[in-house]
């Protein structure tokens, strides 16, 4: 395995979806959504109508679109008639609020945003602030474009009358094919720009050799679509081997993953450790079968060893722990089947290189910590109008993943924490500057610090120091009332989970918060437990 064949004029849409209908499977299922079931036939014709209503709008070659969709046929068809016309999608956080949406629109230049009707609230307050969007479509369940928001397009309106046909656009294999947002240390998100040929390489290399994907498989995620993870998982992942892919838009709670499960009969099941801690907590799940699953898959965070304990012991299924990025599109680390090692992330995927090493850039020895770097063709080409960050993130064909990893003496590799103060909640990227700055414009909030702890399931969640204002006294009600507030402000997942009121913050001698010494005090206190 390794690199992966592509023409040198490429458009990933012929892959995904041309190649079914040319294997003959136009009339196979591609999508499972609620009672519907699209056809590969039915995927392509949606896919063309969407390209030609984006050309008959005026969209251009690498203009980007950007796609505020729940997991729906429409996010499908959205994200291949982008690609399929030459314009650049890109999948966005649907969790997001209303400023997070003016700074991703404003930086993309996206000059048209595809958003799900119940995600429109946060875009109606700032369109006069949007410099550069010209178009709104939006997705719902209202008939007739007389029921769109003022100033709107109805997307099934805007698409029922445009062609089936569309040939795809004379891309390269190195042109941008999409986007996707990474969250920054600063909290500021980066635009990782990915290739045509990105998507096929996760998918040779990942899908079919770790997976062994087939077109007899049905995956169901519970990551959706707009993460890298999901993204593969849900849609290019089944479309390369002309599976069935199944797409819930609703939230991933127990019960309604367990009935998708049930219902549906996926034969890949991906989720993230902390959703599945969430499906074990659950207490009755006699009604529930996943008989069907061959194998589970996780990423996003580490999953702890006693979590594979726990859902092998339940469900009898293995699950294959990685570890993927934004950057790098998909997972680049992984346990194989009947080979886990709970606990590690794996070994790595062919078509992937690994460094581990000092402060130096120095290779390390087996079995001491280091700094992992990693070498693959499916790393982003650069991030969006960050030159510096491009430079410092990506030197030459290896990428900094800004994580520390060791290897044992049998290739396994083990996470050991980040290079900086970055943390995943429920796998997705937390920046602990964000949530201080929301702290601390809650007149109670003098100063504040926010660290990752480990939960009773030894996941990472938030947690908050806080130095309370002259005159302000710590109580239960004020910690409720912080938390509500961050939820309020940023994404709700964001918000810390425990608040510890403190007289001081450990500092360096020019101020900077030593959140590490946080981090050392935490992990002495629970030994001393």
């Amino acid at each position: 395995m390794g690199a992966v064949a592509s023409p040198e004029r490429y458009n990933a849409s012929t892959t995904f979806v041309d190649a079914n209908l040319e294997a003959g499977r136009g009339d196979k299922a591609a999508i499972l959504y609620g009672d519907q079931t699209l056809t590969y036939n039915d995927v392509a014709a949606m896919m063309n109508r969407t390209g030609n209503a984006l050309l008959k709008l005026g969209v251009q070659m690498e203009q980007r679109v950007m796609l505020l969709l729940l997991d729906s046929p429409e996010f499908v068809a959205s994200f291949f008639g982008a690609i399929r016309m030459g314009a650049i999608p890109i999948p966005t956080n649907t969790l997001l609020r209303a400023p997070d949406y003016e700074y991703l629109l404003n930086d993309s230049r996206a000059v048209a945003l595809i958003v799900s009707e119940p995600l429109y609230a946060n875009i109606a307050p700032i369109r006069e602030k949007l410099k550069w969007l010209k178009h709104v479509i939006v997705v719902g369940s209202s008939t007739g474009a007389q029921n769109a928001p003022a100033g709107t397009i109805q997307f099934a309106e805007w698409i029922k009358n445009e062609s089936p046909e569309l040939a795809p656009a004379d891309t390269a294999r190195d042109d941008a094919c999409f986007w996707l947002y990474s969250s920054g240390t600063t909290g500021f998100p980066k635009g990782a720009v990915h290739l045509q040929h990105d998507m096929i390489y996760c998918a040779e290399n990942y899908a079919r050799s770790v997976l062994g994907i087939n077109e007899n498989d049905r995956t169901f995620s519970v990551a959706k679509l707009f993460f890298a993870y999901g993204l593969g998982n849900g849609l290019y992942f089944p479309f390369y081997v002309g599976a069935t892919t199944v797409l819930y838009p609703g939230r991933p709670e127990p019960k309604p993953i367990y009935e998708v499960v049930t219902k549906y009969k996926p034969t890949l099941f991906f989720c993230v450790p902390t959703a599945y801690a969430g499906l074990l907590a659950a207490e009755d799940t006699s009604a529930y079968d996943l008989s069907s699953v061959r194998l589970c898959v996780s990423a996003g965070e580490a999953l702890p060893k006693a979590l594979f304990d726990k859902w092998y012991a339940k469900w009898n299924v293995e699950i294959l722990d990685g570890i993927g990025s934004t950057e790098i599109l998909h997972i680049f680390i992984s346990n194989r089947a009947k080979e886990v090692r709970p606990g590690s992330s794996g070994k790595i995927v062919p078509g992937y290189d690994a460094r581990i090493v000092d402060e130096e850039d120095r290779e390390l020895p087996q079995g001491e910590v280091g700094n992992l770097l990693i070498r693959g063709d499916s790393t982003c080409a650069y991030y969006w109008n960050k030159h510096a960050k491009t430079k410092e993130t990506i030197v030459g064909e290896w990428i900094r993943t800004g994580d520390k990893y060791l290897v044992d003496k049998d290739g396994y590799l083990w996470y050991q924490g980040r290079s900086d103060d970055m943390l995943k909640a429920g796998g997705i990227w937390v920046s602990p500057v964000e949530v201080e700055a929301t702290l601390i414009s809650h007149p109670a909030v003098l100063e504040c610090a926010v660290i990752g702890l480990m939960d009773k399931d030894e996941l990472i969640k938030p947690k908050a120091f806080v130095i309370l204002k002259q005159g302000c006294a710590p109580s239960p009600e004020l910690e409720a009332e912080l938390k509500t507030f961050v939820k309020d402000k940023i994404a709700a997942y964001k918000y810390p989970r425990w608040i510890e009121f403190v007289s001081e913050l450990p500092k360096t001698a020019t101020g900077k918060i030593q959140r590490f010494k946080l981090r050392q005090r935490e992990a002495e206190f629970a030994k001393g437990m």
